[in-house]
């Protein structure tokens, strides 16, 4: 079910912030977005890739979180999203996430999410790469700023997406899993 309040109130939101439901809201240009957590799968999933991740983040002076709010830099807290993993330079972080441009963001969609509508948000913060994941195939999406624009980063014939960001590949191999491979080493989920 989608709604749209025109004035929420503030014993609402309060109620969320308390219960921490609200760790998923997102701001979109003034208007809130209530957006449900995500399904048990879908939490451990992206534990077991950000674990997977985080060491290569690491190596490459990267910082990975998770649930971490993208904010646009020189505004309020009117205007960010809530990737599920966002990879991005320390200089970037501040007390409340990431300002601005992000080297990587990982969305694994949900049913009725809005992930595809971020994108032009992710790109106008100078977001350099997205990679979506379809959490039952395991099929991966990876755009790519170039020139200011986000694009469809064209697999090769192993059907491999590759993150300049991180030096990762990403694709889907039967199981259905997602294999991610690295200079020295390779996982599947």
């Amino acid at each position: 079910m989608r709604g749209v309040m025109l004035d929420v109130p503030q014993r609402l939101l309060d109620e969320r912030r308390l219960c921490g439901a609200d760790i998923f809201d997102e701001m979109w240009e003034g208007v809130l977005h209530m957006v449900p957590p995500p399904s048990r799968w879908h939490q451990e999933f992206v534990t077991r890739l950000e674990y997977v991740l985080l060491p290569v983040a690491e190596r490459m002076g990267l910082k990975l979180t998770h649930e971490t709010g993208l904010f646009r830099p020189g505004v309020d807290e009117s205007d960010y999203r809530t990737p599920d993993l966002v990879v991005y330079k320390p200089e970037n972080g501040s007390e409340r996430g990431v300002e601005g441009q992000a080297e990587l963001v990982v969305e694994v969609l949900s049913p009725k999410d809005e992930s595809r509508a971020k994108l032009p948000f992710y790109e106008s913060v100078g977001t350099c790469e997205v990679l979506l994941i379809e959490p039952n195939t395991r099929e991966v999406e990876l755009f790519v700023l170039r020139a200011g624009k986000l694009h469809v980063a064209l697999p090769d014939e192993r059907g491999e997406v590759r993150s300049a960001a991180l030096g990762v590949g990403f694709r889907r191999v039967e199981g259905p899993r997602l294999r991610v491979e690295w200079s020295d080493g390779k996982a599947e989920l």
